[in-house]
């Protein structure tokens, strides 16, 4: 992490034949004084979307009517003008520091509230996260200097708001970090999935109950254990299908389906294809292998 600070605007003139996204300022700061204060409903420089992403020490964020402490690896997300302050106190231990990305919200503002309605206005990033890395990264940029054509910083911003809409589904990539209950369920699922019948069944194996694995499930892993397991048997169905001659009814229970007919419409919810045109490749392209979120 570059630990220079600074801040860096960019006022780029608009192509009305080619819209682009709006990069409207990144910094890395560090404070310590009651002064820095930033009221939503006092700011006349909007519309703006603003990601602020604590490295060390303590921010307050209030939004509406909740408060909350803002410390190291977590963000905060406002849309200015709007209903919130955020603040350094006076009672804090040590100085804020912090990096934030400032943009207009053209093209980009569905993928921000996705992001919000995923993991919410205050979530927690790793360092190690694309988006905190692509973050660090759009600053150095700046601070370089090579930032200096709206085409460009158009691209920065959009990599970053669909690295945050990728975040949620990324930790199915990031199993390590998991919880012992969870990984333990998803290694379970991808062991016994052609002989899977129920969720209690997976539940007595984890210790957990019923409930409380499905939830916890889904909140780590962005699905239920159910849709983990579809996944998994069409991944393996997708394997039978390009490389044996054995029929679709046959590979149905293979996998662990009851019917065919079930089977085709599990493996078309995922893939847009039905069994049979993903190994003919009657779409045009024979695909060795699909990949879906």
């Amino acid at each position: 992490m570059n630990s220079k600070f600074g801040t860096f605007g960019f006022r780029f003139s608009e192509d009305q034949e080619l819209p682009l996204c709006g990069l409207f300022a990144v910094g890395h700061e560090m404070v310590d004084t009651p002064s820095y204060i930033w009221d939503g409903n006092l700011r006349n420089d909007g519309p703006l979307l603003l990601f602020q992403y604590t490295v060390a020490g303590e921010g307050t964020f209030e939004l509406g009517n909740h408060r909350h402490q803002i410390g190291p690896e977590q963000a905060f997300l406002a849309e200015i003008p709007g209903n919130h302050r955020y603040y350094y106190s006076a009672a804090a231990s040590q100085p804020w520091e912090f990096y934030f990305l400032l943009f207009r919200p053209a093209l980009v503002l569905q993928h921000w509230k996705l992001f919000i309605k995923e993991c919410g206005e205050t979530p927690q990033l790793s360092s190690r996260s694309l988006p905190i890395r692509l973050l660090y990264f759009i600053f150095a940029e700046a601070f370089a200097g090579r930032i200096t054509d709206p085409l460009l910083s158009s691209s920065y911003v959009y990599q970053f708001v669909t690295e945050l809409c990728r975040f949620p589904t990324s930790n199915l990539r990031n199993r390590a970090e998991w919880p012992t209950n969870v990984r333990q369920a998803s290694e379970y699922i991808e062991q016994y999935y052609a002989s899977m019948i129920s969720m209690e069944q997976l539940s007595e194996q984890v210790s957990l109950s019923k409930y409380h694995l499905i939830r916890r499930f889904a909140e780590i892993t962005g699905m239920t254990p159910n849709s983990y397991l579809n996944r998994v048997r069409t991944e393996k169905a997708m394997e039978l299908l390009r490389h044996t001659d054995s029929s679709i009814q046959a590979i149905a229970g293979q996998v662990g389906y009851s019917s065919g007919s079930y089977f085709i419409k599990a493996f078309r919810n995922l893939t847009g294809l039905t069994p049979g045109e993903f190994r003919s490749g009657q779409d045009n392209l024979l695909y060795q292998r699909l990949f879906f979120d």
